[in-house]
């Protein structure tokens, strides 16, 4: 069963509760997702990416989730 773009953001979601999140894509493998959240603001990019990808793990390592193009940032 493909990953859609609404699992991911649920992925997301469950370790940044309070983020705000956008992700596109429908192919079922390349996907491209926004995260804003305040917990970034202590963190540089790489960590900030890293606690994101920690959330998708599983879906990265099986390979049902191939590319995810991420942009991280606390808020303005």
């Amino acid at each position: 069963m493909a990953i859609t773009a609404a699992d991911i953001e649920n992925l997301i979601r469950a370790g940044f509760p309070d983020a705000k999140i956008i992700v596109q894509g429908d192919d079922g493998q390349h996907f491209a997702a926004e995260v804003v959240d305040a917990s970034f603001a202590t963190m540089n990019r790489v960590q900030q990416q890293r606690a994101v990808n920690a959330t998708l793990k599983e879906k990265l390592a099986s390979g049902e989730l191939h590319a995810l193009a991420l942009t991280t940032r606390a808020p303005d």
